[in-house]
């Protein structure tokens, strides 16, 4: 068959995942939406909404939640490589359930990275509607690791790897013949010529004229308290933020419900909501689907402009 499936993840199974995830594909089936789905999750999933593998039974503990999880990215990630399906998109996980069950990644980017074996991995968060309607793209350095060890982390080819793999990305998935990027700093103010620190001077400077050099179109360091604002007034098409917070602070403020997260580098499509677990709302009927369904929705466009060549099965 010459079907293109996509492999969802439920995430942790206490989690609003397999009620965002069901809800956002009868939306998508009910609107048209041509997508055909594998799921992937613990025993007890009705299966006649579309194919579904288990990955074991749930037994209510939060070891168990997290070694559930964790075997339904590994599978995902299986069913990927072997071409069974073009990309995944995978539901929220808790990260504390997943170091209860032994797992030490400290989250989906860096599973994924372990588990294909890629030299490097981009955590980019993508809303192309936002509550002021221009999109806004994100790049972030450095993901899941304390504020303290960023400056540590952070080094002139660090930078620039980051950005020619977004600005790769932005050409392929995004159809941007030429992306406008902006290097976000790390101080305050831009560090105002060394007065607030001295890594915009001695890493951000040489990663912006190394790219230059590259042929990349970047501009910075700018400060965190503008670049942001200009962005969104289509100045650039995207920003590479040194760090989580000063990224996803911005992100989820403008484009929370509509933003997703893709994963650059891999071999394959990858992409999930712009949210968490959420068990405070589980099955009050207050999650919303529209991150899901936008994940999977983005994770079609850029199989359909990227992966045309990969094969499919079943």
């Amino acid at each position: 068959m010459s079907t293109r499936y996509l492999a969802l993840t439920l995430g942790d199974p206490r989690g609003i995942g397999p009620e965002v995830v069901v809800d956002a594909i009868r939306h998508l089936k009910a609107h048209g939406d041509e997508t055909e789905f594998i799921l992937v999750g613990p025993d007890g999933f009705d299966p006649r909404l579309c194919l579904y593998e288990s990955v074991g039974r749930f037994d209510g503990s939060e070891l168990c939640a997290g070694s559930l999880s964790a075997l339904a990215v590994e599978r995902a990630v299986q069913l990927a490589l072997a071409g069974t399906v073009v990309g995944i998109v995978t539901g929220p996980i808790h990260k504390p359930a997943l170091r209860a069950a032994g797992i030490l990644d400290p989250g989906h980017t860096e599973m994924l990275q372990r588990l294909t074996g890629v030299s490097e991995v981009g955590m980019l968060m993508a809303a192309e509607e936002t509550r002021l309607g221009a999109p806004l793209r994100v790049l972030l350095v450095t993901t899941h690791v304390p504020l303290r060890s960023v400056p540590d982390l952070l080094s002139v080819d660090l930078l620039v790897s980051q950005t020619l793999l977004l600005s790769s990305a932005l050409k392929a998935g995004w159809g941007l013949a030429h992306p406008r990027l902006a290097l976000c700093a790390v101080n305050p103010h831009a560090s105002d010529d060394g007065l607030f620190g001295e890594e915009e001077d001695r890493l951000f400077r040489p990663a912006v004229d190394a790219l230059c050099r590259a042929g990349v179109a970047v501009d910075g360091p700018i400060p965190a308290d503008t670049v942001f604002s200009r962005t969104l007034n289509g100045e650039f098409d995207a920003v590479v933020a040194p760090y989580h917070d000063v990224g996803m602070a911005a992100f989820k403020t403008i484009a929370f419900g509509t933003g997703v997260n893709v994963t650059l580098g891999l071999p394959f499509v990858r992409t999930s909501p712009d949210h968490g677990t959420a068990f405070d709302i589980v099955g009050t009927g207050k999650a919303n689907s529209s991150s899901v369904r936008a994940a999977i929705q983005m994770a079609s466009s850029l199989v359909a402009k990227h992966f045309d060549t990969l094969p499919t099965h079943m």
